[in-house]
């Protein structure tokens, strides 16, 4: 999983994936990762149900994404 993050000044404007795994639970967890990252404008997001390795492997990626910014 890796994702891009995009920001304007200190603000998270979008997050888009680049790599995920094909799988339909992956399919319906990243809108709602993405969302949940746009409003807490950050990596502390709740996992989404039935999905948690997706959820983890997403929230590790988007962490070192907003790392990377410095």
């Amino acid at each position: 999983m890796q994702v891009e993050v995009t920001f304007e000044g200190d603000t998270i404007s979008s997050v888009r994936m680049l790599q995920q795994p094909n799988h339909p639970q992956t399919e319906a967890a990243v809108p709602k990762l993405i969302e949940e990252t746009l409003e807490a404008q950050s990596a502390d997001i709740d996992t989404v149900s039935g999905a948690t390795i997706t959820s983890e492997g997403y929230v590790k990626s988007l962490q070192a994404a907003i790392d990377a910014k410095g």
